[in-house]
């Protein structure tokens, strides 16, 4: 019963009566972030704060997460299927995931890891740069 009044308060309207809404445009962060001046109009907008910390001055450890390596081989091996250079010599393998898990361990993926901080900076590692660990 609640529900037919429920419905009896909607207007039915047609697809004749039906007119679109106009998309909304982007909402920009409210923040008083100082927002770097592109030449694009349609890139995004990066705040300044965020600062890459210096090879010298890293503090994360060298040694890949499990998750990390989940990410670079699952990664590599979407490239791999579809088409893109292999860096490491083949012995019969067809299977993407096994080909980039061979190119890791050989330290051969050309990836950088990007890992961010607490402050809002981060420290670019590359692949070949990490401890692996293969179980």
């Amino acid at each position: 019963m609640e529900d037919e009044n429920v419905l009896e308060q909607f207007e039915d309207i047609g697809e004749e009566d039906y007119q679109p809404q106009e998309e909304e445009s982007e909402i920009l962060p409210e923040d008083d972030a100082v927002l770097e001046e592109t030449e694009d109009a349609n890139a995004p907008y990066i705040p300044v704060d965020k600062h890459k910390v210096p090879k010298e001055d890293r503090k994360t450890t060298r040694k890949m997460t499990k998750f990390e390596k989940a990410r670079v081989l699952g990664t590599r091996a979407l490239q791999i299927s579809m088409n893109a250079p292999v860096t490491v010599e083949l012995q019969g393998e067809t299977d993407p995931l096994q080909i980039a898990r061979k190119e890791l361990q050989q330290k051969k993926i050309p990836m950088i890891i990007r890992r961010y901080l607490p402050d809002k900076s981060y420290e670019d590692w590359h692949v070949n740069e990490l401890e692996i660990d293969f179980d």
